[in-house]
């Protein structure tokens, strides 16, 4: 499975961005697919994740808030609906694909990742 992230760019405080992660392969469907990121100088962090079934979670309560994934089975797609953007969501967003178990909000546990596309969210 290979994945491409785009969408990325450089918004002011309070812009929305959509980022759309394409992939390839037939077994898209039934992966559970997340969303990192990555700001400099700091590790990498998981942002939110969808499962096969539908199941969503994210990081915390101020992303749900403000972020939206969803996918698009068909389209082999995923995506990463942001609103409200702050300063501190300047990050390079990673996507990933397939959880080995259940720690499904940690990067190691993902077999797949995309390239990245950088978020630049300016004050």
């Amino acid at each position: 499975v290979q994945l491409q992230a785009s969408g990325g760019g450089t918004v002011q405080a309070g812009d929305s961005l959509r980022l759309s992660c394409t992939a390839s392969g037939h077994a898209f469907r039934s992966y559970t697919a997340g969303w990192f990121r990555q700001a400099p100088g700091k590790e990498r962090e998981f942002v939110a994740h969808i499962r096969w079934s539908g199941d969503i979670a994210y990081a915390s309560d101020d992303l749900k808030g403000r972020f939206t994934i969803s996918r698009d089975n068909a389209k082999k797609t995923l995506y990463l609906q942001m609103n409200s953007l702050k300063p501190e969501d300047t990050a390079v967003y990673f996507c990933a694909a397939q959880v080995i178990g259940t720690q499904y909000r940690r990067a190691s546990a993902y077999s797949y990742w995309g390239p990245g596309t950088l978020v630049t969210v300016s004050s």
